[in-house]
This record gives C-alpha cells, sequence and structure tokens, in this order.
C-alpha cells in the first residue's frame, strides 16, 4: 500500500530537483555558453582525431546553384540568417572596420582616447557625449531596409526563417517587417531603452530617446535623474539572455546556416556559425571571406569554422559580393527576384509616403506654435 506513495514522493522530488536545476541554467546560461564553446571544440577534436561523426554531403554543388536547388527541393525548413553592417551599408550606414569609409575611421571628431571608447561602458558614463552626438547621425528612422532585409522577410514569409541573428542596432530588420519572435539582436537595439542606475532601470521607448537626442539633451531618467542609454551592449555589457537560450534550441535545428554582411570577428556571434549540426550547409554572403577555420587545425582536421577552398570542403560556400547582389541572385535561382524586386519597391515607396505625412505634421504642429521658420510665406502686397 506504501508504494504508490511512495513512487508520488519520488516523483515530487525529481521535479523539485528539476526545477531548481532550470532556475540554477538560467542564473549562468552565459557561463553556460562559454563553457559548451570549449566543449564543443573539444568534441570535435577528438571526433576528428578518432574518425568519429562523419558528415553528410547536402549540397550537390558548392555553390549558389547548390543553394538554390536545396531551397528549391522542400528538405530546408529552418533557415537562419547571421547578419552584420554589410547588410545595411546600401542603406547609407557605415560598417565599422572599413579602412577608410568604417565607423572607426571616422571619430576623430569625438577626441575619443581610441575608436572604440564611444562604446565603452565606462567611458559612457563619464562622458556620454560622443555616443549621442553618434546616435544622432545613425538614429533609426532616417534609413530604409535594404534588399538583403527584404530577403530575409521573405524567407519569413514563405516559412523558411527559423531566426535572425543580428549584430546590428539599427533596428531595419523590424522595419523590413520582422518580429521580435523572429529576431535575436545579439548586440541590442535601439527600440527600447534603459536608466542605467541599477536600483531604477526605468524603462523608454524609442519615441522618448528620439526626442531627446534631437534636441541635443543628454537623456537623464525622469525618475532618478541618472543617465538613460539605449538597449544597445557595450564592450564590458553582457548579451542579452534571449541569445544565449535561443542559440541553445535554434542551431541544432538549423538546416541552412546563411551569413551575410559581417566580418565574423566579435565573439561569441562569431562562434554561432560552429553550433550547426555537421551536415548543415552555411552560405556565406560578404565582400570578402570570413569565419576560416584556423589553417594549422584546418590541417589536422580539427575546428568548425567555415571551410570553402580545401579538399575537404563539402558544405560552405561563398558568394563574393556586396550582400544585395548576392540576395539579387540567389532569389533569382529561386525563382522569387520579380517577387523581392515588387516587395522593396512598394515598401519604400509606403516609408517615403509615411515621411512625408510625419514631416508635413512635425511643419503645422511648429507653424501652430508659432515658429517662424516654419511658417508658410505670407503673399507678397501688390506694388
Amino acid at each position: 500500500m506504501s508504494k504508490p506513495s511512495e513512487l508520488q514522493e519520488k516523483q515530487e522530488q525529481e521535479g523539485e530537483a528539476t526545477a531548481e536545476a532550470e532556475e540554477q541554467s538560467d542564473d549562468s546560461s552565459e557561463d553556460e555558453a562559454a563553457g559548451d564553446t570549449e566543449m564543443d571544440f573539444l568534441r570535435s577534436l577528438f571526433s576528428s582525431a578518432l574518425g568519429l561523426g562523419s558528415a553528410e554531403k547536402v549540397l550537390d554543388e558548392l555553390s549558389l546553384n547548390g543553394v538554390a536547388r536545396y531551397i528549391n527541393s522542400g528538405k530546408c525548413k529552418n533557415i537562419i540568417c547571421m547578419v552584420g553592417a554589410g547588410i545595411s551599408t546600401s542603406a547609407g550606414i557605415p560598417d565599422f572596420r572599413s579602412p577608410d569609409t568604417g565607423l572607426y575611421a571616422n571619430l576623430q571628431k569625438y577626441n575619443l582616447p581610441y575608436p572604440e571608447a564611444i562604446f565603452q561602458i565606462d567611458y559612457f558614463k563619464k562622458h556620454p557625449e560622443p555616443f549621442f552626438a553618434l546616435a544622432r547621425e545613425l538614429y533609426p528612422g532616417q534609413f530604409k531596409p535594404t534588399i538583403c532585409h527584404y530577403f530575409i522577410k521573405m524567407l519569413k514569409d514563405k516559412g523558411l526563417l527559423r531566426r535572425c541573428y543580428t549584430q546590428n542596432i539599427d533596428t531595419l530588420e523590424r522595419v523590413a517587417g520582422l518580429e521580435g519572435e523572429d529576431l535575436i539582436e545579439a548586440h541590442g537595439t535601439f527600440y527600447t531603452s534603459h536608466c542605467v542606475s541599477f536600483c531604477c532601470r526605468k524603462e523608454y521607448n524609442l519615441d522618448w530617446m528620439k526626442e531627446k537626442i534631437f534636441s541635443d539633451a543628454i537623456p537623464k531618467c525622469e525618475k532618478c535623474s541618472s543617465l538613460v542609454k539605449p538597449d544597445i551592449v557595450f564592450f564590458g555589457e553582457n548579451l542579452p539572455a534571449r541569445f544565449f537560450t535561443s542559440m541553445k534550441s535554434d542551431f541544432p535545428r538549423c538546416d541552412l546556416l546563411i551569413v551575410m554582411g559581417t566580418s565574423l570577428q566579435v565573439q561569441p556571434f562569431a562562434g554561432l556559425v560552429s553550433r550547426v549540426s555537421k551536415s548543415c550547409p552555411r552560405l556565406l554572403i560578404n565582400m570578402e571571406k570570413a569565419g576560416e577555420a584556423d589553417p594549422m587545425l584546418g590541417l589536422l582536421g580539427f575546428g568548425g569554422g567555415m571551410d570553402f577552398d580545401s579538399d575537404k570542403a563539402y558544405r560552405d560556400v561563398a558568394h563574393i559580393s556586396t550582400c544585395d547582389d548576392g540576395c539579387l541572385a540567389l532569389a533569382d535561382l529561386l525563382g522569387w527576384k520579380a517577387e523581392l524586386e515588387e516587395l522593396v519597391k512598394n515598401e519604400h515607396t509606403r516609408i517615403d509616403s509615411q515621411d512625408m505625412k510625419e514631416k508635413a505634421g512635425e511643419s503645422k504642429g511648429a507653424a501652430a506654435k508659432g515658429d517662424p521658420a516654419s511658417a508658410e510665406p505670407k503673399p507678397k502686397a501688390k506694388e
């Protein structure tokens, strides 16, 4: 008679232990992610050394044509896009590391001790002015999404996109039609802002921050008067917790990884390319090859980096072009080119029309307040 109660008690204890383990897992997700990366490397090292875990070749050809045929085959249903600043350069937003045109190469006017200081949290707390001056130049709402952004939106509309992992803070993925559930904004976003005080952390929306930035005011918390910072990740800050939790479920299910417009130099984002299965094809669309495995480790068959050119290459494809040209070329092979071009045209027309209405409204509002610069000129009296 006591066996059912003992069984129930055991199940309850196991349930409590599981719940406790899950709580501990949530609290230490970032530490676990770092440990997972090390363990992935060790597994790869030993499996390669022992000849274990041979991967299936999925693409019939290591080219954009091969990728297109794979997508059209119906076997590809969980595409992950990893994107960086290169997908937004055609919108007029500079990338970070281009030698002459990149953001870091054009920050002299802010008198920084070194270029990266503008995104250092400790420097920001002491000298917020350079960051907000730069934010005024790059603020979301002044740029339109690119062909590449709308290609990702098409993947979503066709039920092929599992998630888009972006390093960008310009919110153009959202403007193109991706929603919060579709996105992992690995380096944060301007979409929301928070007070930097740990005791406060009051949240502010995009419009509130925009008003402060364009009025040349340093945003201060209305509750405690501390600085308010957009929710972008500065050097010295942790990545969003959702980045770590989502990658554990997304990447094992990924059946095509598309990497666009990123140098794959910043960790832990760059390490995501090695988290897909060994059979998962990986397509890079970029102005130069990136994310390649360390040559020495590559000779030994170790490492999870990209392998485009060696005799052992079996899944990685590099399409060297601008991101827009690469997406158009892939869309053409998929039979989507006309649809993509029509989408871009219609959406840009809609955005332009919306901007004109907003500017007209602002002009009328300024005139109603008696702003002489915004008031319509009166007709001259007849002589």
